[in-house]
């Protein structure tokens, strides 16, 4: 072998090791950065929450509050610099010369904690996926070695900060992967396996549960056509969400003033917040309080109103939190809209229909085919909802449902608020 051969081995083998050498370090920080804003939010918004229940003025005080404090950081902590999202990833994987800057660590961080705890109807899933995508962006950028594999860091980042949230490795990569880099090389397996891997270890290690723990029993085949059903009715609900959220950034955008964006967006806010106390936060709380006993549930006329209810405002109250000026995407509301509208929908079978069906099978069914039709990528979605409850029994009909729900949304509107461009006519 040539001294020129033995050279360019040598450096392959350098360069291979310290590829790991990063995605591990990448995987331990991001998913650490994950667990422990996970952790955070949910302390200090049961919390919160809590007090707004026992004394309702807070649902008044708490979003113009957050709000406002969130606009104050941005304004003369975060450099003036608003935060656009998952957009700020595709920005930085489609350049060469764009880079996710470090403050978007603390800036996402803070910014989503806040949100949620004083009551923003959105999640910490974006400003997680974001602010551990910076963590991918910023390794890559200190050696040259490793500027050629900048998305496949950027994804490891990602693909660790999604299993931290959601206990599921497999769902991690599939996001990164449908959403994020679109296409498998050697180098994006290898950085996100290792990233995912060091992730799932440290929930392990920290013994982090299931957010939902449910006993799933069966399914039946007799309720292959209301599931059909339930992904064309899903599809149709996620294109509300995503056409929500893009009319209201865009009507929010012509307020110049940031204070009346802050005041208006506080108004529709605490109005929702105070007729449906569901709606704070992620509304975790309200999934978990469905889950407690879905089958013996009985489908009564305020029931009916709640729900309903309930379904036409979570996505303009969402859009609103996002618009005023809050940290957050459509992954919590997709979840939230998912078990109230197959929980719904299985009532109302149950009742009209005599269908006898499993309403708690439909509300995790739900879940997955509204997030797979709201982000266009129905196999994160059916691992991601799987990893949530820790039971795989119902994956071939959340496998068949997430595909329903995609390719209706597609039909009907073909982007999502990730994939919009103002140059594309609405």
């Amino acid at each position: 072998m040539s001294n020129f051969k033995k050279i360019k081995k040598n450096y392959q083998f350098i360069k291979f090791q310290k590829l790991i050498v990063v995605s591990v370090l990448i995987g331990f920080l991001a998913s650490f950065l994950g667990v422990i804003l996970k952790n955070t939010t949910e302390y200090y918004e049961e919390i919160f929450f809590h007090q707004a229940i026992v004394h309702p003025l807070f649902f008044a005080v708490f979003p113009v509050f957050g709000l406002s404090v969130i606009y104050f950081l941005r304004e003369y902590l975060f450099k003036k610099k608003e935060n656009k999202g998952i957009k700020e990833v595709f920005e930085s994987t489609n350049s060469n010369s764009k880079n996710l800057p470090s403050y978007k660590i603390p800036s996402h961080f803070i910014n989503g904690l806040l949100t949620v705890v004083f009551g923003g109807s959105t999640g910490i899933e974006v400003s997680t996926v974001v602010a551990s995508a910076t963590i991918g962006s910023v390794a890559q950028r200190k050696q040259d070695v490793f500027k050629k594999y900048k998305t496949e860091l950027i994804c490891a980042g990602v693909a660790a900060g999604v299993t931290a949230l959601f206990s599921s490795p497999i769902a991690g990569i599939l996001f990164s992967l449908e959403v994020i880099s679109k296409k498998v090389t050697r180098a994006f397996l290898l950085t996100n396996l290792l990233a995912v891997s060091i992730a799932f270890g440290l929930i392990y290690l920290l013994d982090e549960k299931p957010l939902f723990a449910v006993p799933i029993i069966t399914w039946h085949l007799r309720a292959f056509p209301y599931f059909i059903l339930l992904g064309i009715i899903a599809g149709i609900n996620s294109v509300y969400l995503t056409r929500c959220v893009l009319l209201f950034k865009n009507q929010f955008s012509k307020i110049k003033e940031p204070f009346w964006k802050i005041i208006i967006g506080s108004v529709l806010l605490s109005i929702s917040l105070s007729a449906f106390p569901q709606l704070y936060g992620e509304g975790y709380h309200a999934i978990k309080t469905l889950f407690t006993n879905p089958n013996e549930m009985v489908l009564s006329s305020s029931l009916l109103v709640t729900f309903v209810g309930i379904l036409v405002l979570k996505p303009i109250v969402a859009s609103v939190t996002l618009a005023s000026g809050g940290d957050g995407g459509v992954f919590a509301p997709s979840l939230f809209i998912g078990a109230f509208l197959g929980l719904l929908l299985a009532l109302l079978l149950n009742r009209y229909f005599n269908a006898a069906i499993i309403p708690l099978n439909f509300m995790i069914i739900g879940m997955a085919a509204v997030l797979s039709a709201s982000i266009h990528a129905p196999f994160t979605a059916i691992f991601l909802v799987c990893g949530l409850t820790n039971d795989y029994t119902l994956f071939f009909p959340i496998l068949v449902v997430c595909l329903v729900s995609k390719y209706t949304a597609k039909a009907i509107y073909p982007f999502t608020v990730y994939s919009y461009s103002p140059r594309f006519v609405q």
